[in-house]
């Protein structure tokens, strides 16, 4: 699809999935009368001349065809012609990115827009590149996790205005650090341009990544860029966190990362949204959404129309991010050593039992209470705090029967003892190797 404008993407997406449940957009006070001979042959035209897939070309039309001489489409009220349509072209296509909607306003806007700015590699308007700039052109967020683990968060594909700046800053955060995680669980797509110089960063120059073939005749080869202001990243670990909202663009990169073997896709299977849109306007207020290109990954063959891209790891995409952090900690301190190894594993385990609690000995309300030395454990919303007076209040994680972790201090541990159905006491072990006893006071 024109990925120039991240939203498109999505907006396609779901214009296509929605099909029957998609309300009409009317932004008049009375509709007009529908049309529906002339909707078909419209449908049937922009059909013809777009659809990018010769074979189902072909079935479409029929599909149409028998929808209006059956009488099927006869049905006076735009959202319930939407509906059949969407239907009927579903059932032949099964394609995420072709559909149609009641909008007579972007119909107006698409009927009125100048020769070839709605075509595919049409560059992104000013106002397009305005609002991509408030998004910071879709890097939303970039932290340094524990482990120097470098994370950003990427909502979309955009390309155009100062995107390569923005990209380039991201590489250069990300170069420091011991390893890279990139978020895109919300992304819905975007640039295959953007796509290209961002996966660039993580393969050697000149490499192909992906052919697109577009319509009956044009066929684009992307290959890795050659020179990157920020350098490469080959060899970094990487981790790439998706969910079942990850689509079209962004399972590009999805793929380039699993067929290449240049990280971990951690998450949920992406959409299955492969071919590339384009939006047209169809008579009586009407917009649809038309597959005009179809992508090719270099390195498996295939495109991921209707399959998606799976992940390396699945997990439920809110335990994602938690689970990248783990085997990238376990990575780093695959070379590590000394204190450095320690700290590395004990955030791995804690994390890990974040992940997958640690049953306890005893139900979890009977470590709270005070303990000598000012020591207190309290119970909040079913989770254990330890806290001495003056002193922050901190998380305990359980990693064994009757034993905790800090969330804060990765190297200490708090053992509980145990005498029958109670505790008498704590045993606290610093990072260092001291120690602290104390009994219980109540």
């Amino acid at each position: 699809m024109r990925f120039a404008a991240t939203m498109a993407c999505a907006a396609a997406i779901v214009l296509a999935s929605s099909g029957a449940g998609a309300e009409p957009v009317v932004t008049g006070s009375v509709a007009k009368a529908v049309d529906e001979k002339l909707v078909v042959a419209d449908l049937r035209r922009i059909i013809a001349a777009n659809y990018v897939l010769a074979d189902v070309r072909s079935r479409l039309d029929a599909a149409l065809v028998k929808g209006l001489a059956t009488g099927r489409y006869y049905v006076g009220d735009p959202g319930e012609l939407v509906d059949r349509i969407n239907a009927d072209m579903k059932a032949v296509a099964h394609d995420a990115h072709l559909g149609m909607r009641y909008d007579p306003a972007q119909q107006a806007q698409l009927a009125a827009r100048p020769a070839g700015s709605g075509a595919d590699d049409a560059p992104p308007s000013d106002d397009e590149i305005r609002r991509a700039a408030k998004f910071n052109y879709g890097i939303v967020e970039m932290k340094v996790l524990p482990g120097n683990i470098r994370y950003i968060d990427l909502m979309g594909f955009f390309w155009g205005g100062q995107t390569a700046a923005a990209y380039d800053n991201a590489m250069r955060f990300l170069k420091d650090g011991d390893a890279a995680i990139i978020d895109i669980r919300q992304n819905g797509g975007g640039s295959p341009q953007a796509v290209q110089y961002l996966v660039s960063h993580f393969l050697e120059p000149n490499r192909p990544i992906v052919t697109f073939y577009m319509g009956a005749n044009k066929v684009d080869h992307l290959s890795s860029l050659a020179s990157l202001p920020a350098g490469r990243l080959v060899g970094k670990p990487l981790y790439v966190l998706t969910s079942g909202m990850t689509a079209s663009a962004a399972e590009e990169f999805t793929g380039h990362v699993a067929g290449f073997k240049i990280g971990e896709v951690i998450g949920q299977n992406t959409v299955g949204a492969g071919f590339r849109n384009e939006f047209f306007p169809v008579s009586g207020g009407y917009v649809v959404s038309v597959s005009i290109g179809r992508a090719v990954l270099a390195s498996t063959g295939k495109d991921w129309e209707g399959v998606g891209i799976a992940p390396t790891t699945k997990v439920e995409a809110d335990d994602a991010l938690e689970v990248a952090q783990v085997h990238a900690l376990h990575r780093i301190a695959s070379t590590a050593s000394g204190m450095e190894k320690r700290m590395l594993e004990s955030r791995a385990m804690l994390l890990q039992a974040k992940l997958s609690p640690v049953a306890t000995a005893l139900p979890i309300e009977r470590y709270a209470g005070v303990y000598d030395g000012g020591r207190s454990v309290t119970l909040e919303g079913g989770a254990l705090n330890y806290q001495r007076i003056g002193g922050p209040k901190v998380a305990l994680i359980s990693v064994g029967a009757n034993e905790f972790g800090f969330s804060e201090d990765p190297l200490s541990r708090i053992s509980f003892t145990v005498s029958g159905a109670g505790v008498t006491g704590l045993k606290l072990v610093r990072g260092d190797g001291s120690t602290v006893e104390a009994p219980r006071a109540r």
